[in-house]
């Protein structure tokens, strides 16, 4: 089954029609091709916030136009007969930043450090399954040294699944597999920098862990300040840099979604100075409380490189990760693993490609994500009962939340006594520049992926008791 790409304007009503039309305009972009199969009505209105009925009389309009087909035991589908219009659009050739590693600390007993998904959730047995049908159905020929961009059927595959979830403007041939978004963004850095690009900008904030990565492609990065509404472009326009690495769907660390305004201004500057945009989708698949945003490089492909990868939605011991991008780039980032590593390991590519095509991908992400919501909520309401006085930040995305702490606490002492009473947590001071950090408020970045609800609970207290003993001196 796969998971729907359908903003809703609620304040419009009729929402069985929106969602009739956000599905017959996603058929008619080809968006959804014919075949796919589409989430249950019940499944499809818990993920919408809708009534099942609304979601059923969107479906039974479509079936009785032609453009979807239901059958007992197979589920609702797009109908065989449906295809794109024939328009530009349609027609048109498409092609993060892990965190800090945590101190070590024997007696951790609630883990809130950012950046891990649940890995005991990861889906063993349906992913044992997609093994063995890799292994019984990929011809013999295709063991052989594999195509440097990635196995043909997983690109494709990852064309469709981004296409329809992220909005990307996706094509096979420009969508080059990568051993996760670190690789993806080295080569692309570095494919810049062998252009002649001098310097690169990154936010202010940003992930400390990817500054080292990106320093040894000898490039200057020029930090940009982030604020309420995403990255400033202003101040972006004023560095000279031609190429910019950003995290729209959800800012690392401070969890703020790029504006729509904010959108429109960078697609616009990297067009005037002729210029890259690095688009970091590192947990986008994760929203909460507010309709999916689509991907940057879905407006403007010639512009944009899309990099994601299954570390946090899956494990990051995956390796398993992707960049699209202009057919220009794609070739030479296909070229540069030729070059450097011949390609990646063709099994587990062909094991993901029929987990994508199976929709136990779209399972197992729709269930993470009632999961990690139920997560957030109870750290949310465990920090309001027991640290009543911080103010909490990137609540509607992702898996983890910035958490400022009342002015005049000390950061690095509120994170001690937390680790001394069992709570890993991440201070954000370190990944902000020297010259706006002195002016930052302190917090915390908390991730809340790993620990149950209860233990979560537990946390915030041990944590509320941390910024008290602080606040006493």
């Amino acid at each position: 089954m796969t998971d729907l790409h359908l903003p809703l304007d609620r304040s419009a009503g009729r929402l069985a029609t929106q969602i009739a039309a956000g599905v017959r305009a996603a058929i008619r972009s080809g968006r959804l091709t014919a075949g796919t199969r589409l989430p249950s009505s019940r499944d499809l209105a818990r993920d919408l916030d809708v009534s099942r009925g609304v979601v059923v009389t969107a479906f039974e309009q479509l079936i009785a136009e032609g453009f979807l087909v239901a059958r007992r035991g197979d589920g609702t589908r797009v109908a065989p007969m449906a295809r794109p219009d024939d328009s530009p659009h349609a027609a048109a050739p498409a092609p993060r930043a892990r965190p800090e590693e945590p101190p070590e600390a024997d007696g951790t007993t609630h883990d809130l450090w950012p950046g891990m998904p649940d890995l005991a959730s990861f889906p063993r047995e349906r992913w044992l399954a997609a093994v063995r049908s890799a292994l019984r159905e990929l011809p013999h020929d295709d063991l052989t040294y594999p195509d440097p961009a990635g196995f043909r059927g997983l690109r494709t595959e990852l064309a469709g699944y981004l296409g329809r979830v992220r909005a990307a403007n996706a094509d096979p041939d420009q969508v080059v597999v990568m051993n996760g978004v670190a690789h993806g963004l080295s080569s692309v850095v570095r494919a810049l920098a062998a252009d002649g690009h001098t310097s690169l900008a990154i936010e202010d904030p940003a992930s400390a862990r990817q500054l080292p990565m990106l320093q040894a492609a000898e490039i200057e990065l020029v930090r940009v300040p982030v604020d309420r509404h995403g990255l400033d472009v202003a101040a972006l326009s004023q560095t000279g840099a031609r190429a910019v690495l950003v995290t729209p769907a959800h800012q690392y660390p401070t969890g703020v979604v790029l504006s729509p305004e904010r959108r429109a201004q960078l697609i616009a500057w990297a067009r005037e100075v002729d210029g890259l945009i690095i688009e970091d989708d590192y947990d986008a698949e994760f929203r909460y409380d507010r309709d999916p945003v689509g991907c940057l490089q879905g407006i403007d492909p010639e512009r944009v490189v899309l990099l994601g990868s299954v570390s946090k939605s899956m494990a990051p011991a995956m390796r398993m990760g992707w960049a699209v991008a202009s057919p220009k780039l794609a070739d030479r980032l296909r070229t540069h693993r030729a070059l450097s590593d011949l390609g990646g390991p063709v099994v587990e590519q062909a094991a993901f490609a029929h987990f994508l095509a199976s929709g136990g991908y779209d399972r197992h992400l729709r269930l993470m994500r009632r999961q990690y919501r139920a997560r957030r909520d109870a750290l949310v309401e465990g920090l309001r009962r027991n640290v009543p006085e911080v103010i909490v930040h990137g609540v509607s995305a992702g898996v983890h939340l910035y958490v400022e702490l009342p002015r005049g606490c000390d950061e690095d002492a509120v994170a001690a006594a937390a680790a001394r009473a069992g709570v890993s947590v991440a201070g954000a001071a370190p990944m902000w520049s020297a010259e706006r950090g002195p002016q930052a408020a302190p917090a915390l970045v908390l991730g809340y992926a790993r620990l149950s609800e209860s233990k979560l609970a537990q946390a915030t207290e041990l944590l509320g008791q941390a910024v008290a003993r602080d606040a006493r001196g």
